[in-house]
Parts: C-alpha cells; sequence; structure tokens
C-alpha cells in the first residue's frame, strides 16, 4: 500500500507538458533515471514517447524522455549486449491497461515476449526494445495517467545481499512488493531483487547502463559513503553546460550507480 501511494502521489505530481522526481527522503535521496546504451537515440525516443507517453528533452549532451517520477536518458553507443543476461535484467513500468498497451504495440509492428499474471496478481507482459533492452509492463487501472516509472530488477545469485548492500549504503527499508520479498524502495521507484542460476554479467556497456540517484547536496553525500567505507568510480565533478554535478560506485554485482545533483531542475 505504501508503494502504492508514493506511486499515485508522484503521478499526481506530473502533467503532460512536465515532470519532475518524486519528493526525497529525509537523506535528500531520491530515484532520479536510468540510462540506455543505444545504437539510435532518434529511434528509442520515437519510441518511448509513441507508446511510453514520454515527454522528449535535450539539455546540454543529455537526452532522453520524462516518464512521470523519472528520467530515461540515452546514450548513442551500440551495447555490447541487451539487458539480459547482465545483472540489471530490466525496466518496469505500470500502465492502466496492458492488454490495449499491448494491442497498440503489435499493431506497430513489435513483438510481445510474453504475458502474464504478475507478483501482484495483475496483467503483465514483458516486451523488447531495439538494442535488447527489455520492459516489464504491469496494469494498475488505478492510474491517473497511462504509464508511470514502476521499478528496476536485477538479477544474481548474490540477490540477498546486494538487497542488504543498498538498504545499508543509503538507508533503505525492506518492503515486500506483491509475492517478492525481496525489495526496497527508493522515493519515486521500486528496486527489486532475484536470485538466477549462473551469474550476470556487470551492467556498464550494456543495454541498460546504470541507474541514477539524485541528491540534494552531492558533495555532502558523498563524504557520507566514502565514510561508510563506499569507493567511487568517479568523484565529484561538474557539468557546467549541462548544469549537473556528477559521480559514479559500482554495486558488489557490478551495476553502475550514477548520482547526480541537479536532475531535479530539468
Amino acid at each position: 500500500m505504501r508503494l502504492f501511494l508514493t506511486v499515485v502521489a508522484v503521478v499526481a505530481l506530473v502533467s503532460p507538458a512536465s515532470a519532475q522526481l518524486a519528493v526525497p527522503d529525509e537523506a535528500g535521496l531520491v530515484y532520479g533515471h536510468v540510462h540506455l546504451n543505444v545504437s539510435d537515440i532518434d529511434e528509442h525516443e520515437r519510441i518511448w514517447v509513441e507508446h511510453f507517453g514520454g515527454v522528449a528533452f535535450q539539455k546540454g549532451r543529455v537526452r532522453g524522455v520524462w516518464l512521470p517520477g523519472t528520467l530515461v536518458a540515452f546514450t548513442e553507443r551500440t551495447p555490447t549486449g541487451g539487458s539480459q543476461g547482465s545483472v540489471m535484467d530490466h525496466f518496469g513500468v505500470k500502465v492502466r491497461d496492458t492488454g490495449k498497451w499491448l494491442e497498440k504495440w503489435k499493431a506497430a509492428g513489435y513483438t510481445v515476449d510474453s504475458e502474464f499474471t504478475g507478483a501482484e496478481g495483475q496483467h503483465n507482459g514483458y516486451v523488447t526494445l531495439p538494442d535488447g533492452v527489455r520492459v516489464e509492463l504491469q496494469e494498475d487501472q488505478m492510474l491517473p495517467v497511462e504509464v508511470v516509472g514502476y521499478h528496476v530488477h536485477y538479477f544474481t545469485p548474490e540477490f540477498e545481499s546486494l538487497l542488504d548492500w543498498y538498504v545499508d549504503v543509503f538507508g533503505l527499508e525492506k518492503l515486500p512488493r506483491g509475492r517478492i520479498e525481496t525489495t526496497t524502495n527508493v522515493p519515486g521507484m521500486n528496486m527489486s531483487f532475484g536470485g538466477t542460476q549462473g551469474g550476470h554479467v556487470p551492467s556498464a556497456g550494456r543495454a541498460i547502463d546504470h541507474v541514477g540517484f539524485e541528491v540534494d547536496d552531492l558533495q555532502a553525500f558523498i563524504a557520507r559513503l566514502e565514510a561508510k567505507g563506499i569507493e567511487f568510480d568517479s568523484g565529484y565533478s561538474e557539468l557546467p553546460e549541462e548544469e549537473l554535478k556528477i559521480a559514479f560506485l559500482t554495486d558488489p554485482a557490478g551495476t553502475r550507480i550514477e548520482l547526480t545533483e541537479g536532475l531535479d531542475q530539468y
């Protein structure tokens, strides 16, 4: 129930002509974006606008689309592989009517990977976008908009310890999502963790390259994480043209994480 209310609150803040992130938690943390490597940005932008109701934007070198409460960013780079087979398996959205959405998808000449009853008892489906970007759809007839960002799903044999790492490092709380017990919430997004047989490769270079968290004071946030023993791949830096401050780290399973300050002003 708490996650449902959070999603609705986020959606209520978003109009078709604009978008913004959810309200940060007490530590100033909020889910920011998912970043894709794609071979053709124009194609992906069109798909996210036409089928997901996204609002396209560009600021400096940053290009992407807004969905209610989150941003999907693009880098024009042929990925080393699809999101399946990497730790960052897929990105999930809620849709008001899964059947209607999938019919439009098929009418446009795309294929549906599967349809099933999801972990929360709703009509779900999987589709794969060009470059192997895997997206899960979950029906929620109460949505005030057609589509809203909902969850990211990690797959690794060490999924329980990976969840514990996120809970500890980012000060989160474990909360189930339907039948899935191993999940947590960052304001604006659910993060789910599942186990698989065999390993999964790191996310860097794959179709879903990394996730991003927005923070109120990046330098102070970095200092708090370093005090916990967290090492950064690249520390604090500023992008004047994009009016953005960034830093990168990698979780124990190999998922890239970008911390940003300024994305909430886009």
